[in-house]
Order: structure tokens, then sequence, then C-alpha cells
């Protein structure tokens, strides 16, 4: 499991056990499952209404992508690139073809292969751009179902809460206190549930996943430099520099990390002469 997805989920679980445990008198007391069902039955109806079948039949497997410690292997792409590039230089196209073989990535072994069909770097960049602006769609829009999923939530949460409490009107003057207590929760609970489903787990699945878009955005930028730098048959060595360097300062376009610059002290005054002999 992810470790950050891991820490999240125990330190949430913490929090809210101490909550209801330290403030109330029966923690069981927020346990509701007619609120419940509003708020998952009428966010879950909603999305339905709103994407296609086949992109919310996706959403448990995009859990699983949350919870999995997924692994980008940079420094394995990067040993692959260098030591094709350097077969490359030497011609060896034969052994080029089957260290191709090898390749798991697709999007590298898509990029060398064009550069050793011999297509137009033009082409081959114009492609490989193509390929990360419709990663980052299609993830993007991943991402976006759960943001949408947490906008639904507190929505029905308040559905759930004039349900309450029109039927709370209802049975009012009846003076039931058990009734009138049963429909508060209702109407409280499913408030409750729904900002805590949005902000608890909608929210932060959609964050990870755009970040998670993010990391492997970089990676492929990296590859497509190392494909343009294989065409152009750039020494293997300034290649394998260049890829860790931009791996490793792609936050630097981003944050000034130098230490700022303390400002130099005044110049000392000239002592004035004693021109009193």
């Amino acid at each position: 499991m992810n470790p950050s997805t891991l820490i999240g989920i125990l330190a949430s679980l913490l929090v809210l056990a101490s909550v209801l445990f330290m403030s109330a008198q029966d923690p069981l007391l927020f346990i509701n499952p007619p609120g419940l069902a509003i708020v998952l039955g009428g966010t879950l109806a909603a999305t339905f209404i709103s994407y296609p079948l086949s992109e919310i039949v996706r959403i448990f497997s995009l859990f699983r992508t949350v919870l999995r410690n997924e692994k980008l292997y940079t420094q394995h792409d990067i040993d692959e690139l260098v030591n094709i590039s350097r077969l490359y230089m030497d011609g060896n196209l034969p052994a080029v073809e089957r260290e191709l073989d090898k390749v798991n990535n697709p999007y590298l072994r898509t990029g060398v292969q064009l550069v050793v069909d011999m297509t137009p770097e033009e082409d081959i960049l114009d492609f490989m751009q193509w390929r990360i602006s419709r990663l980052r769609a299609r993830e993007h829009a991943e991402a976006q179902l759960f943001r949408v999923m947490a906008s639904f939530a507190p929505a029905f949460g308040m559905i759930g809460t004039l349900v309450g409490l029109i039927n709370l009107m209802f049975i009012l003057g009846d003076g039931n206190v058990v009734q009138i207590g049963q429909q508060l929760a209702i109407a409280l609970m499913t408030t409750f549930y729904g900002i805590l489903l949005a902000n608890l787990v909608f929210k932060p699945v959609a964050v990870k996943l755009e970040r998670r878009t993010e990391q492997r955005v970089i990676v492929m930028n990296m590859v497509m430099q190392g494909i343009s730098m294989m065409f152009n048959k750039r020494s293997p060595a300034l290649m394998r520099e260049t890829l860790k360097s931009f791996m490793a300062n792609h936050e630097d376009e981003i944050r000034d990390v130098r230490p700022l610059r303390k400002k130099p002290d005044a110049a000392p005054k000239p002592a004035r002469r004693n021109t009193h002999g």
C-alpha cells in the first residue's frame, strides 16, 4: 500500500475515533444507516446520470490505484534508454531490436522504434507530445470524476437534512420525543456524512490522482528528451547525466531554493583627517 495513503487513512480513523469517543456519550449514535444511504445513494445516482457507464465502472480500479504503492522505475528507464542509445550509435540495429523487445515502458519503446525506423525528429516529438496530452486529458477526467462526486455528497447531505426536518415538522405536534430525536438525527447526520465523504474520501482521491498524473508526465517528458538526444546521436554519458539532472531538478523551475543572500554591510565611513596639526 502507498505509505502516505496508509498514514492518511490511519490518521483520519484515529481523529474520528478520538472525537467520537471523547465528545459523544454514545458513539453508536453517529451510525445512521438511513442518512448514509441518502448521501451514498444520491451521490452514486447523480454520478451515473452525469457520466457514461464505461467511466463509472473504473471507480473501484482508481481506488486501488490510489491505495497501491506505484513505482515509476525512472532509473530503469534511463538505463535502458542509455544502453539502447549506445547500441544505436554503434550502428548495431539487430542488438537495438533485441533490447527493444525487453523494454516494458510502451512510451519509451514506441519512441525508440520511431528513431530506428528513421522517422523525422519533428514527427517523433509531435507524436510523443500527443501521447502526453492524451494521458493528461484522460487522467484529468478520472480525477474530475471524484471532484464531481465530492460536490454531490454535501448537496445530498443537505437534501437528507431537509427530509429529516420535514418529517420532524409532521411529528412535532404529537410530542413523541423518540421520533423527534430520530428524525433530527437523520437531519444532522446526513450533512455530517456528506461533508465527511467529500473531504476525507473523494477530494483526497482526486488530488492523489492529479499528483500521480504530474509525476507520470514528468517521466514522459524525460523519456522524450532522451529520444531526441538519441535521434541526434548525443553521447550516452551526456544523455545519462542530462536525464538524471532533468529528474533531480524538475522542481527548480517552479521554486527557487537558493539561500537568500545577505545584504553587504555598509562600508565604514572614512575617518576625518585632523587638519589642525
